[in-house]
């Protein structure tokens, strides 16, 4: 139950936070109070869900709790406009061609519509062969679902744009309307609560169209998943006794499928099964004298097949806002299906959401969402990332920087198509946050912000293939060369099992201590030396470590070596460093070396330039510069320099390392400080401002032969 204090803050918020113009039932919009209303209210229990220890699983009411995030009005009015409506489009066009689909657009007021960009030839002949059918389709056919439906906010835009089309068509709003509501519009939802607020909304929203809706039985195609967990299939038998014997197996099977129905949600999958045949037999017992133990079985088993029937609908349009949530966070009875049924995106609920619905449009129909930005760059979703780009075509993405919808992360609107066009070129672009300061962007796209048209295919082009739309030829071209992994090995190393016990600041030991090493553990951002903070217990060649129940121990024979370190994880941008003497280390500082004797100043001198950070906004532009993304950095081998230009690169690298190494000892957190710089140059500048008018001059210099090196610019 909700606390009075609570209840002040939610009336808090809709009196600050929402334009007076959604409270305005005549001005439209008003349907999008429920779903604030929906998300304040859900406010604290999220709080509670969400401040659980890590170690914490969430389940069935907690997992919608945790994740349900709202979608902004102009997003969502982004995604129906270029699924749903680019599909009434796209079949005008088969259908007849005289005009464009920006007048088109224009016409229908959509104005988040994006056509599709100019086309190949070979493309063209790739969506004429695709949308053939189009041409034949009609309105009343198209089904449209939301598989995390929440509140229902995408679905009542969607019955806008459903409405807009049927008007066009000659039908009457009243026609229209239970057309839409019988025919087209379809939700599910694992949350009762978020189920009962999306029938509401939806129901209100066929109101405004048809007054007379209300006193009609209707029933729409809205439901709360089913779960079987607490149902013993021996309580079914009265019920089976009634029914032919095909009839019974068939519920039986759909019995064992819900048991997780709450928590497993729309990733369900159900096969296809004669559901009216079920549904005619089960509505043929009201005929007879039922006993009170047989009314509730029949209507468990109609709402079963009710949701079993959605879940195994193929769909010409699926939207939807699905929940994120990582696999740490999973039950083991999720995580266990998750690795069996969707081994490709196990690793968080957004991304088997993908999988599953995009699996689930008809050819040529289009599944679309608004999810976490990591599925396009991060190494745990390459599997998925490649299956993607092999299966479908992204017809659009619209890449949001984070708090673009009030959350702290980076999110991306993607649109695919069930259909490969290996030819065609998508449309991408981003919204910055700075875009959406007065709510919503003033126009889409926004001019400068990575817009491009581009065909997927280059992606593959560069290793892990993230979608990384803004690239442009030459970059393309530069990952076809030999990449990083191929001149020095990158390793993880220890993982200690409790750095409490096992790690010490040098300062904080008599040194030299027996069985006590330099460690690495990555650190604050700094180029080229320094970080050299740690020393680590490995006395008796580690036996300690190694009983440590949760210790990792990695990569042994590299372990107390000369390498190349960095910080794996950082807020800003990558820095390398140079460890002169030999070091352990770990995986959020891990270490290369070198294959065939490389020179480690070419290297770090690389790899310190701006030609990696610009590279590394393409395999790593969310900050994570774990050994995957480093790996794959394109290299160009020391032998195709010329001689004068290598050695004026491992010159100036050479001094920019000696002058770290001595700025980094002055100061008394390095191990080699012996005096501060003050006592011996007290009437001198501050040797810091010496220090990086050095280095930076230093790294202009170095910067201007790698830039002309591989010419990305």
């Amino acid at each position: 139950m909700f606390t009075p204090n609570y209840h002040v803050g939610v009336i808090q918020h809709l009196i600050n936070d929402i334009d007076e113009a959604d409270f305005d039932v005549t001005r439209g919009g008003q349907v999008e109070i429920i779903g604030w209303l929906y998300q304040y209210y859900n406010t604290e229990p999220k709080e509670v869900a969400i401040s659980q220890p890590k170690s914490h699983k969430f389940r069935n009411n907690e997992i919608a709790s945790a994740t349900q995030i709202f979608t902004p009005d102009w997003i969502v009015k982004y995604m129906v406009q270029n699924s749903l409506g680019k599909l009434w489009i796209r079949h005008i066009v088969a259908k007849n061609g005289s005009l464009s689909e920006k007048q088109l657009a224009e016409q229908f007021q959509w104005q988040y519509y994006m056509e599709d960009g100019p086309q190949p030839k070979e493309a063209i002949v790739e969506i004429t062969s695709t949308e053939n059918s189009l041409e034949d389709l009609n309105i009343q056919d198209i089904k449209f679902i939301d598989p995390a439906m929440g509140s229902g906010h995408i679905l009542v835009y969607a019955f806008d744009v459903l409405m807009d089309i049927y008007i066009s068509e000659g039908f009457s709003k009243r026609e229209a309307t239970e057309l839409i509501i019988t025919n087209n519009l379809s939700g599910l939802d694992i949350d009762m609560r978020a189920f009962q607020l999306s029938y509401f909304s939806v129901m209100m929203k066929a109101r405004q169209y048809n007054r007379r809706i209300l006193s009609v039985n209707h029933s729409i195609n809205v439901f709360s998943i089913p779960d079987t967990s607490d149902l013993a299939i021996e309580s079914f038998n009265v019920l089976f006794e009634q029914l032919t014997e095909k009839t019974v197996a068939i519920l039986k099977e759909l019995l064992a499928i819900f048991v997780h129905g709450s928590e497993f949600g729309s990733l369900l999958k159900v096969g296809q099964y004669n559901f009216e045949m079920i549904l005619s037999e089960l509505d043929g017992l009201n005929e007879h004298q039922l006993s009170f133990e047989l009314i509730p079985l029949i209507e468990k088993s109609k709402e079963i097949i009710k949701a079993a029937k959605l879940l195994a609908q193929p769909y010409h349009v699926v939207i939807t806002n699905p929940p994120y949530m990582g696999s740490s966070r999973m039950s083991p009875a999720l995580a266990k299906f998750a690795k069996e049924v969707y081994p490709n995106s196990k690793s968080d609920l957004f991304s088997m959401f993908m999988e599953r619905w995009g699996s689930a449009t008809l050819s040529g129909g289009y599944s679309c969402m608004v999810t976490m930005q990591s599925w396009m760059f991060l190494s745990s979703f390459e599997k998925m990332r490649k299956n993607i780009l092999t299966k479908y075509t992204i017809s659009n993405l619209m890449h949001m920087e984070n708090n673009v919808m009030g959350i702290a992360f980076g999110t991306a609107v993607t649109i695919l198509r069930n259909t490969l066009l290996p030819d065609f070129s998508g449309t991408y672009h981003q919204i910055k946050t700075t875009d959406v300061t007065k709510g919503i962007p003033a126009v889409v796209p926004i001019t400068g912000n990575r817009f491009n048209r581009t065909n997927q295919a280059n992606f593959k082009k560069i290793p892990g293939s993230p979608i990384a739309y803004w690239a442009t030829k030459k970059v393309f071209k530069s990952f076809e060369r030999s990449t990083l992994d191929e001149h020095f090995k990158g390793k993880e190393g220890l993982g200690t099992g409790n750095n409490r016990v096992f790690l010490k600041y040098w300062f904080e030991l008599i040194l030299p201590n027996e069985g006590w090493y330099p460690y690495q553990k990555g650190g604050a951002y700094r180029k080229w030396y320094g970080n050299n903070n740690y020393y680590v217990d490995w006395r008796n060649d580690g036996r300690n470590m190694k009983a440590m129940p949760k210790s990792n121990i990695r990569n042994l024979p590299f372990q107390y070596s000369i390498g190349i370190t960095w910080s794996a994880i950082s807020s800003g941008k990558p820095s390398f460093r140079y460890t002169q003497t030999k070091y352990f280390f770990d995986s959020k500082g891990p270490m290369m070396f070198h294959v065939h004797e490389e020179s480690y100043f070419f290297a770090i001198g690389y790899l310190n330039s701006k030609v990696t950070e610009y590279f590394l906004t393409f395999l790593s532009p969310t900050l994570d510069y774990r050994l995957g993304q480093i790996q794959k950095l394109p290299f160009i081998d020391e032998e195709v320099v010329s001689r004068i230009e290598l050695q004026r690169i491992l010159t100036l690298v050479s001094q920019t390392l000696d002058t770290s190494k001595k700025e980094w000892n002055q100061y008394e957190e390095s191990i080699d400080f012996y005096k501060h710089p003050l006592l011996t140059h007290i009437a001198d500048d501050n040797l810091s401002i010496w220090y990086y008018s050095v280095v930076l001059t230093n790294l202009g210099a170095k910067n201007v032969p790698i830039f002309r090196l591989w010419g990305v610019k």
